[in-house]
């Protein structure tokens, strides 16, 4: 029989304390008070993380859910000396982590543990200042058409003169704490990736390289806060990022398969060739790389004229024009000969990072030539060309061809599940009602038991897969922990039945005509969530001089700037699109209504997105709801998540799409939503509305 948890781990033989004791302390050190929902997800993930059963827990705003995973998790590294790495998607969490919570955790538990918790950050080597680069001076070359125009050029200049400078003065290297920030073609002047890296004990400057001290750090911490791409990346490469870890929690998880999607995928153009044959080409004899220059440039003049979109079949043309890239780039990696240690280290840093864009070529162009070999059905990547719009003021990017993974569930599974215990947490990861959408995105199996709803809690408080790992399966659990919130009570669902279906063309006089009276009733107050940027801007330009209150649009200013001006003016509203969906808390009566044009499903000609659904289909599965539904599914739930932020907050999220109450996935989107209280008549939802706004005002 196993030891109670009370005498289950021990530092110096001192029993520990179990989890709820902690978890009381690290609430009174915050000055909250426990939940229910967090409490029962504490325990779920020190279960979790006990008996390697991987878990998927849903937490809603407000439930603590930081806390719950932290303390159990701050508990297992101490208790056996290890590391436990934390992943989220945003940098606004990951400085919640580190700057907020876990410095007043580590307060607070250390009396408790009798050791202090370590805690660090850790990023990807291109966020970091690379010194080598500084003294030796960048490369020369221009990766962009723009900064050949002079006036681009001098703003360059004074960029990287202020990196330098920087260089100076920093503890870190680190370029989130760079303020105000640089252009990307700034940064890339003083940083380097992996590949480009000299390493540790070749680099003059390896002592001081801020990145290996950021490294090092995370070597010595029990806990470690990093991102997706990160974490991707670890389980891409050949090469070890992260510190040796058993237990990895996946915050805001349900970004986690589009993050992996986006580090597993690469892009050939022509400029990249260029940019290879000249790196190369002070290091080989001219004709070498020479010979990988011209490859690129009749690759460039065939994606020129190609159509953009998804390719299915590869044009003996293209087939060839990759061909000639794959193999004038193999040539000039024999030319380069095997890495070696130049006595100067521009030199060897020069060799390195030509070493690398020629390999980064190379390999994409044999990813891309390898995708169309098998039959469609069987394809694991997809292929697409990229042809950006000519933007005013602005030099066209050069078109491109990608190449991605087509789902990342083999990979999750192979990296993540069947290596470590995994806990992944976001405030929505139902879908429909049930955590399997989302779990057979990352490679988990069915839940077993007949009837089972992984949303709901069964017996312990949760619902469990009947694949043990025993039989090389693997096994996880969902738990919905709630929501501190009573979304009946506070929200109103309003589905605008009586318009018509959304067109392709823009909105329509009837849309206009209701997203302008939703504002007037609620006196302004007002998050307009749009599927594209064309359509908040024709709403924006289109309502702004009708409106009784200020309007901002997503492009005038910083995004950031723009939420804290609609937080600031109650009367405010803030029109956007995708970011917005997600990254928007403003509790309080500054936000009391959200509206919603569309259903956001992927547009149609999506090539992930329409590749994925193809497989699915292929495999005999529906397409549409596995894919295009659970999408939009997702991003629905997350903008309706935006209304209610704190205990007093109130409001209505109104979408305007009428399929979402008279189509047959109607019920799998709305179950997917918070349980407000619905309704589709437009005067039972502005007379509430305006009610709302006269208690805001005092009235």
């Amino acid at each position: 029989m196993p030891a109670p948890d009370l005498l289950s781990d021990a530092v110096d033989d001192t029993p520990l304390p179990d989890v709820a004791t902690l978890l009381a302390a690290a609430v009174a050190a915050v000055g909250g008070a426990e939940r229910p929902g967090q409490v029962r997800m504490a325990e779920a993930v020190r279960k979790a993380i006990a008996s390697g059963e991987h878990l998927a827990a849903q937490a809603g705003t407000g439930t603590g859910k930081s806390l719950a995973y932290l303390v159990p998790a701050i508990r297992h590294a101490v208790a056996e000396d290890t590391t436990v790495v934390v992943s989220t998607a945003t940098i606004a969490l990951q400085r919640q982590l580190v700057d907020r919570d876990l410095p007043r955790l580590a307060e607070a538990l250390t009396p408790l543990l009798g050791a202090e918790p370590k805690f660090a950050i850790l990023k990807g080597r291109r966020n970091y200042l690379c010194l080598n680069r500084v003294q030796t001076g960048a490369l020369e070359e221009p990766e962009d058409e723009g900064l050949f125009d002079p006036q681009q050029l001098s703003a360059l200049g004074r960029q990287v003169k202020r990196l330098n400078e920087w260089a100076d003065e920093t503890t870190t290297g680190d370029r989130d704490e760079l303020v105000p920030g640089v252009s990307e073609q700034a940064w890339r002047q003083v940083s380097v990736t992996a590949r480009e890296c000299l390493g540790a004990q070749r680099c003059p400057q390896g002592a001081e390289c801020f990145a290996e001290r950021a490294r090092a750090e995370a070597g010595e911490a029990h806990i470690v806060v990093t991102n997706h791409a990160l974490l991707a990346i670890d389980a891409l490469e050949d090469f070890q990022v992260l510190p040796e870890h058993d237990v990895v929690i996946v915050d805001e998880a349900h970004e986690l398969v589009d993050r992996v999607t986006s580090v597993a995928t690469d892009d050939l153009s022509a400029a990249a060739v260029d940019v290879a044959a000249r790196r190369c080409g002070r290091l080989v004899e001219d004709g070498v790389a020479d010979r990988l220059k011209e490859a690129g440039e009749g690759l460039g003049v065939l994606l020129e004229e190609m159509p953009p979109g998804r390719m299915d079949v590869l044009s003996p043309a293209l087939g060839n024009a990759l061909a000639a890239v794959r193999d004038a780039a193999h040539a000039c990696l024999t030319a380069l000969g095997p890495e070696r240690k130049e006595n100067d280290p521009g030199d060897m840093a020069a060799r390195k990072a030509a070493r690398s864009s020629v390999e980064d070529v190379h390999d994409t162009a044999v990813r891309l030539l390898d995708a169309f070999t098998p039959e469609i059905a069987a394809r694991s990547d997809v292929v697409w060309l990229d042809k950006p719009f000519v933007q005013e003021g602005r030099p066209r990017r050069p078109p491109a061809l990608h190449v991605a993974p087509i789902g990342v569930g083999g990979l999750l599974r192979a990296t993540l599940f069947d290596r470590r215990t995994a806990i992944l947490t976001s405030a929505t990861l139902t879908l429909g009602g049930s955590f399997e959408p989302l779990a057979r995105q990352w490679g988990l199996p069915p839940l077993g038991g007949e009837g089972k709803d992984a949303s709901r809690p069964t017996g312990d408080d949760a619902a469990k897969s009947d694949a043990g790992k025993d039989d090389g399966k693997v096994a996880w659990s969902g738990l919905d922990a709630g929501s501190p919130f009573d979304h009946a009570k506070s929200g109103i669902l309003y589905v605008a039945r009586h318009l018509p279906q959304p067109g392709r063309d823009g909105l329509t006089d009837a849309y206009l005509t209701e997203i302008t009276e939703l504002i007037e009733a609620a006196g302004g107050r007002t998050l307009g969530l749009f599927s594209s940027m064309r359509a908040a801007r024709q709403a924006a330009d289109e309502l702004k001089d009708h409106l009784s209150h200020p309007l901002l649009c997503q492009g005038d200013d910083a995004t950031s700037l723009l939420v804290k001006r609609f937080a600031e003016d109650e009367r405010t509203c803030l029109f956007g699109t995708l970011s917005l969906w997600q990254g928007v808390d403003v509790p309080g009566p500054s936000l009391q209504l959200v509206i919603m044009d569309r259903i956001p499903f992927p547009r149609p000609d999506d090539p992930v997105a329409s590749a994925r659904q193809r497989a699915v289909a292929a495999r005999g599965g529906n397409g549409f709801m596995a894919v295009a539904a659970t999408h939009a599914a997702l991003l629905l739930a997350q903008g309706a998540g935006r209304l209610l932020r704190s205990m007093d907050d109130r409001g209505v999220v109104a979408v305007l799409d009428p399929r979402l109450a008279t189509a047959r996935y109607g019920s799998f989107l709305k179950a997917s939503l918070p349980p407000f209280w619905p309704t589709t008549d437009p005067q039972v939802v502005r007379s509430a509305l305006r009610r709302l706004d006269a208690a805001a005002t005092g009235a």
